[in-house]
C-alpha cells in the first residue's frame, strides 16, 4: 500500500475495523464471469469460509473446496446448506487435493501463500481440456504505477466500507477471520513467472491492491 502519515493510516485501520468488508468477495461475481454458464465439476481453492464455492454450486454439478485452516473450514460447513453440492477438506492444496479433472479452478487471496510457479503447474494439471483457472491474488507494490493505483483504491475502498456497510459499526464478516500473509511478488513478476507457466493466460491489475488472472486449458 502506498505510504501514507501514520496519522492517517491510523485512523483509516480505526475505520475499517468498525466498517470491515471482504475485498476478495468483491470479485466473486467477477469470477463467475469468467465461466461457463454450467461446469461438471469445480475446485476452489483456498476456500475459507466457503462463500465463492457456495456460489459456483449455482453453475456447478460438484464444486470442492480445500483449505489448510481446520477452523475456517469448519466454520464453512457451519454455513453451506448440507443438501447443497458442496464439500470441503482440509488440506495442502498442492499435495493433498482431490484428484481432478475440473472445468473450473478458483483461487482467491490464497496463492502468494504457496510458490507461485508450483501453484499453477498444479492448476493446469487437474484442469480438464478446455477447463478454466481463474485467480485472484494480491502483489507487492512498487514501481509508480502501482501507488498511482493505491492512491485511487484508498479513497474508493473508504466508500466501498461505507456503502456496504450502510454507514453502520459492522461485525467483522467470517470471511476475513482467516490467517493472512502478505503478498512478496511484484504484479510484474507474477506476469513473467505465469506467462511461462502458463502461457496465453490473462493478467490485469485491479483495485483494492488485487490482481487477476484467467487461463482457458486448451
Amino acid at each position: 500500500m502506498t505510504t501514507w502519515p501514520p496519522r492517517i493510516m491510523r485512523a483509516l485501520e480505526q475505520f475499517h475495523a468498525t466498517h470491515p468488508w471482504d475485498h476478495n468477495a468483491h470479485y466473486h461475481r467477477w469470477i463467475l464471469r469468467q465461466l461457463p454458464r454450467r461446469l461438471g465439476r469445480a475446485l476452489d481453492v483456498g476456500s475459507g469460509s466457503g462463500d465463492l464455492a457456495r456460489l459456483l454450486a449455482s453453475r456447478a454439478g460438484a464444486v470442492h473446496g480445500i483449505d489448510v485452516d481446520p477452523t475456517i473450514v469448519d466454520r464453512a460447513r457451519e454455513l453451506t446448506d448440507p443438501a447443497a453440492p458442496v464439500s470441503f477438506t482440509v488440506a495442502d492444496a498442492l499435495k493433498e487435493a482431490p484428484p481432478g479433472p475440473y472445468d473450473a479452478i478458483t483461487c482467491v487471496a490464497t496463492i502468494h501463500h504457496m510458490p507461485f510457479s508450483d501453484a499453477l503447474t498444479c492448476f493446469r494439471h487437474h484442469l480438464s481440456p478446455d477447463g478454466v483457472l481463474v485467480v485472484v491474488g494480491v502483489y507487492r507494490p512498487q514501481p509508480l504505477s502501482d501507488y498511482l493505483i493505491d492512491a485511487v483504491a484508498i479513497p474508493a475502498n473508504v466508500a466501498m466500507a461505507w456503502i456496504k456497510n450502510k454507514g453502520r459499526k459492522a461485525p467483522r464478516p467470517a470471511s476475513m477471520t482467516a490467517p493472512t500473509r502478505p503478498a512478496t511478488m511484484t504484479f510484474a513478476d507474477t506476469v513473467l513467472d505465469a506467462r511461462r507457466a502458463l502461457p496465453g493466460a490473462r493478467l490485469r491489475r485491479r483495485l483494492f491492491w488485487r490482481y487477476t488472472l484467467v487461463w482457458h486449458r486448451s
